[in-house]
């Protein structure tokens, strides 16, 4: 043994970043608040990228798209081709809901990753396709996209509510037989139109029944609201409820008892107050149900639909 031993210090050789990242992040429209929301994805994802040596981030991929299914996904078609070319292996993002805009389209992408052998990881989530089973991870997958579909539609029934109570629901004007729309989306008079309703309402009052008014309409070659030349008996009962005609419209009106939202003066009137009260009364009275001395309803046999 030398009396004069040498000890060398050998210093640990550095990791490797051997793992390539690449970030996708979406969000729905150039608003500033989801452009905000997308610089807090990039900054989340960046971090968490940084933060394990392994991983070198290749690139960062984002797209403004709407969840509608179909829009333009340019930046995630090009992810896609990267992964394909190999570019990737390792894919980050927020979310489910972030990734793709419904469960067929994440299951679809997933199955190409897969195949590809790429690893996806929701952060929202705490999904990584390299720890989950693919039935539960399908399964998670639904689960998510229900809860969030069903969020959506109490958000959009919201939205439809809050515009019917402030006045600006587009709603109030959509028009119906007798009205167009002007530059602006008010409703304006079709006139025309409004002299056809103006019959309609006319010889409701000097008693013909709806199949009368029927035949009087394809009598004088006046087509439908459809264009066709035969109208339906469902068409003109609608036309002689339809309050538009005398400038009120209702919205979220389910019922008598449910509260909901009325626009008076919303549009210029096509039909008299009293002449539409007037229908009303003679619609309740052709009903032909009649309360008997028992009690009961019954149909009353002494008004003929066909006159």
């Amino acid at each position: 043994m030398s009396d004069n031993p040498r000890v060398y210090f050998i210093p640990a050789k550095p990791q490797k970043r051997e793992k390539r990242v690449g970030i996708y992040c979406r969000v729905s429209s150039n608003s500033a608040e989801q452009l905000n929301s997308l610089t807090a994805q990039v900054s989340a994802l960046t971090r968490m990228t940084a933060a394990i040596p392994q991983w070198v981030l290749v690139d960062i991929y984002m797209d403004i798209a709407p969840s509608k299914t179909g829009s333009s996904r340019k930046e995630f078609t090009c992810m896609i081709d990267d992964c394909q070319a190999h570019n990737l292996e390792i894919i980050l993002t927020k979310s489910i809901s972030r990734f793709g805009r419904d469960t067929v389209e994440v299951l679809d992408a997933l199955s190409q990753l897969k195949a590809l052998n790429i690893r996806v990881i929701f952060e929202q989530e705490s999904l990584d396709t390299a720890d989950t089973d693919s039935d539960l991870m399908i399964s998670i997958i639904e689960s998510v996209a229900q809860a969030e579909n069903e969020s959506r539609s109490d958000n959009i029934k919201w939205g439809i509510k809050q515009r019917a109570a402030q006045g600006t629901s587009k709603l109030y004007n959509r028009k119906c037989y007798g009205y167009k729309n002007d530059i602006d989306g008010s409703l304006i008079i079709d006139d025309a139109e409004a002299k056809n309703v103006q019959l309609i309402f006319d010889l409701y009052l000097q008693g013909k029944s709806i199949i009368g008014i029927i035949a009087e309409l394809e009598k004088l070659k006046i087509k439908s609201p459809t264009g066709k030349e035969k109208w339906s008996k469902r068409t003109i009962d609608v036309m002689l409820s339809n309050e538009k005609y005398i400038g009120t419209v209702r919205l979220l009106n389910s019922g008598e008892s449910e509260a909901h939202y009325v626009s008076e003066n919303n549009n210029p009137a096509i039909i008299k107050d009293e002449v539409f009260k007037a229908v009303q009364i003679e619609k309740a009275r052709r009903s032909n149900v009649v309360k008997g001395k028992d009690g009961n309803k019954r149909k009353d046999k002494k008004y003929s639909s066909k006159k």
